[in-house]
């Protein structure tokens, strides 16, 4: 962590245009309260039920956003892009301090740490007020697809989904795509190993190569009745 440089302000700025019109003091105590932060991938830059120490905004990279259940499965939320702000980092500036999920970085990610203090001044200007309850909007729609999805798809569904357009070569692991669909590896496995058999897909050393996007595009968009076998696996 270091305190922003001298032209750091100037990418914060181009990167959150909501940011420019805001007074020049504001603009004064953002070069002087906030934090740089450069963290590597995978590195955890908030936790769970912990006590949220301030507003991230990234520049660069990317941070996925996630809540574990207590018996260790993980789901992913959503993802903070740069321009983008952590709906759950937000809410536990405004209403308690304590975070209701974890982030951590998928790429080299760099991003400025609004301190509570500067955060709670800044979203007092409405530019950066509007665009920060914007992004709630924004987050809740996402939140609620996580959810339809969870409910109402099946892990057959889903894996398809997750598999369309990512490009015709997915680098990743199983227990990472089991992470991002909130189920565990074995399914996961299991799964791609009938889309393989289907001829849909060729599985590789941690790659995925889509061979018949048209039938996953199918099974994606199936009804309930056409993949409500799957569902007791999920």
């Amino acid at each position: 962590m270091s305190a922003l440089r001298a032209g750091d302000l100037a990418e914060v700025l181009a990167c959150y245009p909501s940011l420019t019109a805001l007074p020049a003091e504001v603009h004064e105590s953002l070069a002087r309260e906030a934090t740089w932060i450069d963290a590597a991938a995978e590195t955890t830059v908030f936790a769970e039920a912990s006590r949220c120490r301030g507003f991230p905004l990234v520049l660069s990279g990317a941070v996925r956003v996630s809540r574990r259940s207590r018996s260790g499965r993980s789901v992913e939320l959503y993802r903070v892009l740069p321009g983008e702000v952590c709906l759950f980092s937000a809410n536990a500036l405004l209403a308690g301090g304590i975070l209701a999920a974890s982030g951590q970085t998928l790429a080299p990610t760099r991003m400025v740490v609004l301190s509570p203090g500067l955060f709670e001044r800044m979203t007092a200007h409405p530019p950066f007020g509007r665009f920060v309850l914007d992004v709630f909007g924004q987050r809740l729609a996402e939140l609620i697809a996580v959810v339809d999805a969870l409910a109402f798809q099946s892990i057959e569904q889903r894996l398809a989904g997750f598999l369309l357009g990512q490009g015709r070569v997915l680098h990743t692991t199983h227990q990472q795509i089991a992470a991002q669909l909130g189920t565990v590896r074995e399914i996961v496995t299991r799964q791609l190993n009938r889309f393989e058999a289907a001829g849909l897909i060729r599985l590789g050393r941690e790659q995925i190569e889509i061979l018949q996007a048209p039938g996953l595009r199918i099974l994606a968009s199936a009804d309930e009745t056409a993949v409500g076998a799957t569902r007791t696996e999920s």
